[in-house]
């Protein structure tokens, strides 16, 4: 699927260090503002440890893990919104991802600079979503303007969209992003699409620390803590010059030994794909042979049609029917042959929701 996570922030704070870790694209990391300037997008594997434990009960001929691409865009500054720096290519590459990770520098470092001199994540973020608070609020007062002699007629749908817009605008006014405004209706959901606002799309506060604050976080992070628990949005504490140094171990027993002498479980960047995952609203369903056990990628709420169409469209088109195992259920019982004694291979219709984990066999008529 073509949804992408957009990693922003300041320029200096470890945005394309953050980028090396989680992609074989390699961006280019230096002590200075506007390194990245081109757009870097990396496709990267989701960890799932679930595929390992089907590759252990089917012995498939290979394993093809789901993914997801994140894009590393420009470091912007104040101004960006009418174009200070690379303002616009900074805007214009961001409206095309549909989620946030945003990098926080919760760091002291003296040789690396910060474009405002001195470390404040709260003013960082502040920065930002001004910038995109007052695009968003230039592309609703535009979409009123046009909508101003329409209303006048009277339609009902034209109403919804003019008051929905100026309720928008409001929130955009009082410093708020359009996140926090709830669409209502399918008028308002549908319009919200069309608008396309930088600050409607689900953000991920990622607080980028040095070694000894990579467990527990620190002074900078708890300032973050209650303004991302406001906003409802996740927070992740990474160090993203630790995760370089995890990402040079081409031994996996010498990276976990490293992680273990941090005290830590697993990788950041692991933790950090899966909240992004989950972030753009996706869940994974499996299809289980000897040729491959493979994951695929759905939106939650897809169903059992839309997720063949992931595989092939003809799937979709001549859709008859799935046949599902719950991913514990497999395991637990070992084959899908025993799946099916215990009478918990389920046959489901076009009205099935596929849920996360789901086994899936498709059968269809073309």
């Amino acid at each position: 699927m073509a949804l992408k996570c957009g990693i922003v922030g300041l320029p200096n704070v470890g945005k394309s260090t953050l980028f090396n870790c989680l992609s074989n694209a390699k961006a280019q990391s230096a002590n200075f503002p506007f390194c990245t300037i081109e757009p870097n997008v990396g496709t990267i594997t989701v960890p799932d440890n679930r595929l390992s434990e089907l590759e252990k009960l089917v012995n498939p001929e290979k394993v093809i893990p789901t993914t997801i691409e994140i894009v590393d865009i420009a470091g912007l500054v104040k101004g960006a919104h009418k174009g200070e720096g690379l303002g616009n290519q900074f805007l214009a590459n961001i409206r095309e991802t549909d989620a946030i990770i945003h990098v926080l520098r919760c760091f002291d470092d003296d040789n690396i600079v910060h474009v405002d001199g001195s470390v404040d994540p709260i003013r960082d973020k502040e920065v930002i979503d001004f910038e995109l608070q007052l695009k968003d609020l230039e592309t609703v007062e535009n979409k009123l303007n046009s909508l101003k002699r329409a209303v006048k007629s009277g339609d009902k749908e034209v109403v919804k969209q003019y008051e929905f817009c100026e309720k928008v605008k409001e929130v955009l006014e009082s410093g708020k992003s359009a996140r926090t405004v709830e669409a209502e209706n399918d008028v308002t959901q549908k319009l919200m699409k069309e608008l396309q606002l930088l600050t409607a799309k689900p953000v991920l506060y990622l607080c980028n620390v040095d070694e000894a604050s990579v467990k527990n976080g620190n002074a900078y992070v708890d300032k973050v803590r209650p303004i991302a628990a406001e906003e409802g949005a996740e927070l992740l504490v990474i160090g993203t010059k630790i995760e370089s140094d995890i990402a040079e171990f081409d031994n996996y027993e010498e990276r976990e030994m490293f992680l273990e002498e941090l005290g830590l479980e697993e990788a950041g960047v692991n933790r950090l794909i899966r909240s992004a995952y989950k972030l753009l609203n996706l869940q994974t369903y499996f299809t289980a042979g000897e040729k491959e056990v493979r994951a695929w990628t759905v939106p939650v709420g897809a169903t059992a049609p839309q997720a063949a169409g992931v595989i092939h469209t003809d799937f979709e088109k001549g859709f008859i029917r799935a046949e599902v195992m719950k991913y514990n259920d497999f395991v637990s019982l070992g084959s899908e042959s025993a799946v099916k004694e215990a009478g918990k291979l389920n046959v489901e219709g076009k009205a099935y929701i596929v849920e996360d984990g789901d086994i899936m066999h498709f059968r269809f008529n073309v």
